[in-house]
C-alpha cells in the first residue's frame, strides 16, 4: 500500500500505550494534590486535540474541565485559571509562539503543567510540573490521562479491562482501518483533489479531529479550500448553501454524540448527490469489546483520512511538506 509502513504504525501505537504507567503516575499525583479545574490547552491542531479529549471527558464525567485556545489565553481572559488549576498540553516542536506565551502565563499564575512534547529538547519543558516525551499520537496519549484521571475519581469502572483490550488490539485495529479505508480514501482523493470548496461535518469526540483534518491537512498542507461544521450546527445556516452538487464529508462517530451525524447524513440524501459518509462502524475492530467503540472510532477514522492525505499527495504532485508562509514569514 503506498507509503503506509505496517511496522512503523504498530510500534508507534504501542509505544505510546506503554507510556500508561508513567501517565497514571502523574494522573495520581494530580488528584493527590487536588485541583479546581482541568484546562486542555492547544492552538491549531493541538486545540482540536484539546477539543476531542474535552468532548471525550464532558460524555463521561462530572469533571470541570475545558478546552483552553493558547492564542486567546496569551492575549488575555480566562482569569479563574490559577493556582488551583492543571493545564494540559501537547506540542510537537515545543516553539509555538503561542504556545510558549500561554504556558508561560499559566506558569506565572501558578497554575500546574502537564507536558506531552515530541521533541524532549525543547525549552518550554522547563515550565512544566510534569513532563511526557514521545513523539505523535496526541490523542491517544490524551485520552489516556483522561481515563486514568476519571478512573481515578471513580467514574470508569472499567479501566483496566479497557486497557487491555486496546493494548492488545488497537494497533492491529489501526492498521486494519488503513487497509479497509484506502479504496475508499482513493476514490475520494480522485474525485474531490480539484473542488472549489468542500464541506466536511463530525460531532462528538471526532469534531476536534475532522477540524483539525479540514484545517490542519487539507489547507495547510495540500491548499485544498474547506470549511468544517459542526454536525449539530449544520441545520443553522449550512444546509441553505448546499445544493445538488455541492461536495460534503460527513464523519459518523460511536458517541453520545452519534444522531448528529447520522442526522446530517439523511438530510444530504435527500438533496444531494456529491456527498460521502465515513462511519467508523464500518471498521471493526476485533479484540476490543463494542461498548469501548467510542473510545476508538476516532483513531480507526484518523487512519482512513491518512490514506486521503497520501492519494491527494500522489494524485496532485504537491509534496505535503510544502508551506508558503507557515514557518516561513515573522507573523
Amino acid at each position: 500500500m503506498l507509503k503506509f509502513d505496517e511496522n512503523e504504525k504498530r510500534n508507534s501505537i504501542n509505544g505510546a500505550l506503554a507510556l500508561r504507567g508513567e501517565i497514571e503516575k502523574i494522573a495520581e499525583d494530580i488528584e493527590n494534590r487536588g485541583f479546581d479545574e482541568l484546562f486542555f490547552m492547544g492552538i491549531g491542531g493541538t486545540l482540536a486535540s484539546a477539543m476531542q479529549t474535552v468532548c471525550h471527558i464532558e460524555g463521561q464525567s462530572l469533571l470541570p474541565v475545558r478546552t483552553l485556545s493558547a492564542g486567546e489565553y496569551s492575549m488575555g481572559g480566562a482569569k479563574r485559571l490559577g493556582k488551583n488549576s492543571i493545564v494540559v498540553f501537547s506540542s510537537v516542536s515545543g516553539t509555538t509562539k503561542e504556545i510558549i506565551s500561554a504556558v508561560t502565563r499559566a506558569k506565572a499564575e501558578g497554575a500546574r503543567i502537564v507536558a506531552f512534547l515530541d521533541n524532549p529538547e525543547a525549552e518550554i519543558r522547563h515550565e512544566a510540573d510534569w513532563v511526557i516525551n514521545y513523539p505523535g499520537n496526541e490523542q491517544l496519549k490524551l485520552f489516556m490521562l483522561s481515563d486514568a484521571i476519571l478512573h481515578l475519581r471513580g467514574e470508569f469502572p472499567e479501566y483496566d479491562e479497557y486497557n487491555v483490550a486496546v493494548e492488545n488490539n488497537l494497533a492491529d485495529s489501526v492498521i486494519s482501518a488503513a487497509y479497509a479505508g484506502d479504496e475508499k480514501a482513493l476514490h475520494w482523493a480522485e474525485k474531490h483533489k480539484d473542488d472549489p470548496l468542500h464541506y466536511f461535518t463530525a460531532a462528538g469526540n471526532l469534531w476536534g479531529a475532522i477540524y483539525s483534518f479540514a484545517m490542519c491537512y487539507l489547507e495547510e498542507q495540500h491548499w485544498m479550500h474547506t470549511k468544517s461544521i459542526h454536525s449539530c450546527e449544520f441545520f443553522h445556516g449550512t444546509l441553505e448553501i448546499i445544493s445538488e452538487d455541492t461536495p460534503v464529508t460527513v464523519y459518523i462517530g460511536e458517541d453520545y454524540q452519534r444522531a448528529a451525524g447520522e442526522r446530517v447524513a439523511g438530510f444530504l440524501k435527500k438533496i444531494n448527490r456529491n456527498y460521502t459518509v465515513f462511519d467508523s462502524m464500518d471498521y471493526p475492530s476485533p479484540g476490543i469489546p463494542d461498548k469501548f467503540r467510542e473510545r476508538i472510532a476516532h483513531h480507526l477514522l484518523r487512519a482512513v483520512n491518512d490514506r486521503i492525505d497520501i492519494h491527494l499527495e500522489a494524485l496532485t504532485g504537491h509534496d505535503m511538506e510544502i508551506r508558503r508562509y507557515y514557518r516561513k514569514l515573522d507573523y
